[in-house]
């Protein structure tokens, strides 16, 4: 594995683009190890590696988010948290954090996340007093949740390529989504009363219900994705469709939806996806030169010898996750170590749903992990602050996320006690 982490990293530093010096690295990965005759066979596997039917949710999912923002319902819900939590110390960023897990059911993805709030909250943020540099870096925490709570992009990926139940993974990332939006809740209003930020004014009891009722068509989406999915009305492929049925009817209904708003969110979804999707088939590549010279049983070895102790495996790999994230997008970060990742599950007999989940955040920390997260670069270009400046905010709220990260992997119950609660005894 080594020679072509050496050709994957040289291509980087060139500023070739990740999905070509995936595919190139694989090619001359099986050239170097003595397995170039199997490079006609390379067309076929990348077909191969995008040919799955689950993989139509990904630009339906990422279509229904675009409707919905586009549609206005991302501005609801903003009014809405600002209702809810807008009158205690620090205002805004309490308002950023729980819009930010609001938004996380419709999205799909961080970066579209950190995007859409971030454009809206940080220079409202800064209008009332709070430094824009902690608002940015709030942003780009926040984004993190988007990933947990369903729709998941992420998650549909790592089920494709594992055969992990997506829908169970969807639920099970329920609770870890929810437990990380009221830490980093905490943190903001700790946050706040520390440095005497400003808080709204409160909003009265009718002007709550009110934004309740506007926000009620968006915060329905993933409770119509899970619940039907759960309840064995629509597969998750089909709920895709239905989210994106639901999104624009949602959209004509409120008057908010125009003809160019529509056919705006088809080409950046056809963009988006196709981006995506290339990634995948070239992907594919590795993930089949690896598998030909058994990188994945070797490595499980190799760790194996180290040590035959869970909890320093689960340890390790979640480093190197952590520093592969760095510097690759969680997409591409999967399916380069899916091999690895599933072996490594099978020899410390981890459950595929919990192991999955972990895996999950483990990658979209990356994100916004200083000094390389494209998250962070997402809102340093919106806020016009300085990388150096977002990351000192970022670092404190990095340790939360390394603390729920713990929890994943080491308490089964955290990420599997909804699923199993929604399960029906036989």
């Amino acid at each position: 594995m080594i020679p072509f982490l050496g050709i994957f990293a040289t291509f980087l530093v060139l500023g070739i683009p990740i999905s070509l010096a995936l595919g190139t690295g694989g090619l001359l990965y099986l050239y170097l190890t003595g397995n170039g005759a199997l490079v006609m066979a390379l067309p076929q596997r990348m077909l191969q590696g995008v040919d799955q039917f689950v993989l139509l949710t990904i630009p339906l999912f990422l279509l229904a988010g675009s409707l919905m923002n586009s549609g206005g319902l991302s501005g609801r819900m903003i009014g809405f948290a600002n209702a809810l939590v807008g009158h205690f110390k620090g205002g805004l960023s309490l308002v950023t954090v729980l819009a930010s897990t609001l938004f996380a059911g419709i999205s799909g993805s961080a970066i579209a996340q950190a995007s859409a709030i971030g454009s809206f909250m940080i220079p409202a943020m800064a209008k009332q007093g709070i430094p824009k540099a902690y608002g940015a870096a709030l942003v780009a925490m926040s984004s993190v949740i988007d990933p947990l709570i369903p729709p998941s992009i992420t998650m549909i990926v790592f089920g494709v390529l594992s055969g992990a139940s997506i829908g169970q993974m969807f639920i099970a990332g329920v609770v870890p989504g929810l437990i990380l939006g009221v830490s980093l809740l905490a943190y903001a209003w700790w946050k706040a009363v520390r440095n005497d930020y400003p808080s709204m004014p409160r909003v009265p009891w009718n002007e709550r219900w009110k934004a309740l009722w506007a926000a009620i068509p968006a915060l329905m989406l993933p409770v119509i994705i899970v619940g039907g999915v759960k309840t064995g009305v629509f597969t998750v492929t089909e709920s895709a469709a239905v989210a994106v049925a639901y999104s624009l009817a949602v959209g004509l209904f409120n008057r908010e939806l125009t003809f160019d708003k529509v056919w705006q969110s088809l080409i950046s979804t056809a963009i988006a996806t196709s981006g995506l999707l290339f990634i995948l088939a070239m992907a594919s590549i590795v993930a089949f030169a690896l598998t030909i010279e058994q990188v994945p049983t070797t490595f499980a070895n190799q760790l194996l010898s180290i040590s035959d102790n869970k909890l320093v495996i689960l340890l390790m790999i979640n480093i190197m996750l952590l520093i592969l994230g760095k510097f690759l997008e969680p997409i591409s970060v999967m399916i380069v170590t899916m091999p690895i990742l599933l072996k490594v599950a099978e020899v410390i007999d981890m459950n595929l749903v919990q192991f999955g989940v972990m895996v999950t955040l483990n990658v979209v920390i990356g994100m916004v992990t200083p000094p390389v997260g494209v998250c962070l670069f997402v809102v340093c270009a919106i806020s016009g602050q300085s990388l150096g400046a977002v990351s000192k905010e970022v670092i404190p709220m990095f340790f939360i996320c390394i603390g729920l990260l713990a929890l994943i992997a080491l308490v089964p119950a955290v990420t599997l006690w909804l699923p199993n609660f929604m399960t029906p005894a036989p």
